[in-house]
């Protein structure tokens, strides 16, 4: 082979390794948000989608013509630390009446290509009235509006709505707003991964809370691992081991051995299973850390990931490290009274930081924010109020503090 072809060769492997991990922490790119990811995916499409499909069991989806890539996740597993989020200052998480308001307004928008803001305020208006569940939208509230106005913001997002004239947060101050859309039908479709139609699994409204975890199952299950009423088959129980496995390695921050199931741990442990992880890691780019507690796909570009840790860029960040020092210090679990009273002392210590935590509970503000970060990357596990260092924590430690003025 010549040395052109090598360089090719060679390119290629970077370019699909690169575009594995792009969609890993986007799995929606659009042309129009991100065009270099995107034409990087459409030009690789097929060594990704196979990826994708071998791993994890997951399908892509690139249409050029239509200017997007969607990466279809499916995991039974919730994650409270991934909410859709407001496009506004501080990023706030949606709430039960936008996530509601989110899958009325896409329903009502599937069959306008083109519509205005005041139209679809009339038409959820209109199908909210007549549910006997769904509390009904009032545009006369500016909450209510303000509302409408992030679920609208987060749908230009992701292209599935299309802003041609107008502006969608001026129908927070006036419902006789004048703001044009263009609808992305397909698109739209696509935002919904889950294998079965909620639809298919109507149940009485008062039986949701206590039936949640078997409804999630219920429209997580796909048929490619057997079906509901016969039992799996030795090649289909192999098959969900693999996806299982690859879908907690390539989504979850860590992976503890002590959270996998039985048949996991044995799967991940056989020779096959780390032939496999090497060969996975190795073709997406990723470094594999292994420890007797975990296992941990290690990107050194940071690609794959949609957060940092560590990271400076806000004050629970900072503050999550520093308290995780005082957590893997302890012999044992620390109580959130201890952590509230080094927060208090880190304010104290520093008072021109963190000023968005001053005040009566600033401190158990920033505990609280601080602990979710650390959750959400697997670094600590709480119950009641005790909070214990995970294993994958002590890879990390703050040897000294500098005092300063720090702003």
């Amino acid at each position: 082979m010549s040395n052109l072809a090598n360089q090719l060769v060679i390119a290629e492997r970077e370019e699909v390794a690169r575009g594995i991990r792009l969609l890993l922490a986007t799995p929606l790119i659009s042309a129009k948000s991100a065009a270099e990811a995107f034409d990087l995916v459409r030009r690789r499409r097929e060594p990704i989608a196979k990826w994708f499909d071998y791993y994890c069991g997951w399908s892509l989806v690139v249409e050029p013509r239509l200017g997007y890539a969607r990466l279809g996740k499916v995991r039974v597993a919730t994650d409270p630390t991934r909410p859709a989020r407001r496009h506004r200052a501080g990023r706030a998480p949606f709430d039960r009446r936008r996530y509601t308001l989110l899958c009325v307004v896409a329903a009502e928008l599937l069959g306008v290509p083109v519509t205005t803001i005041g139209l679809v305020a009339d038409r959820v208006a209109q199908a909210t009235a007549t549910d006997p569940v769904v509390p009904a939208f009032d545009t006369s509230n500016r909450a209510e509006r303000m509302a409408f106005v992030d679920v609208l913001r987060l749908l230009e997002s992701v292209g599935a709505v299309e802003v041609v004239d107008g502006s969608t947060e001026s129908f927070v101050e006036s419902t006789t707003a004048k703001v044009l859309y263009r609808v992305d039908a397909t698109l739209l479709m696509r935002l919904l991964s889950a294998p079965v139609g909620a639809s298919q699994s109507a149940v009485p409204v008062d039986e949701v809370p206590v039936r949640f975890p078997e409804l999630l199952h219920r429209l997580s299950r796909e048929r490619r691992y057997g079906g509901a009423d016969e039992p799996a088959s030795d090649v289909q129980r192999n098959l969900w081991l693999r996806h299982s496995v690859f879908r907690k390695l390539v989504d979850d921050p860590v992976v503890h051995r002590d959270e996998l199931t039985p048949a996991e741990l044995a799967y991940l442990s056989s020779p096959t299973g780390g032939q496999l992880l090497r060969r996975a890691a190795d073709q997406a780019g990723f470094l594999v850390e292994e420890r007797a507690d975990g296992v941990m796909l290690v990107d050194p570009d940071g690609l794959a990931t949609d957060t940092r840790f560590p990271d400076d860029s806000g004050n629970a960040k900072v503050a999550a490290l520093l308290l995780l020092d005082t957590i893997t210090s302890a012999l044992g679990a620390v109580t959130t009274e201890q952590l509230l009273a080094e927060a208090d002392g880190l304010l104290r210590r520093f008072p021109k930081w963190a000023k968005g935590y001053r005040g009566e509970d600033g401190a158990a503000r920033l505990v609280g924010d601080a602990l979710e970060v650390l959750r959400g990357f697997g670094l600590i596990r709480s119950d009641g109020g005790l909070v214990r260092a995970s294993p994958a924590a002590f890879r990390y430690s703050v040897t000294a503090t500098k005092d300063g003025d720090d702003s």
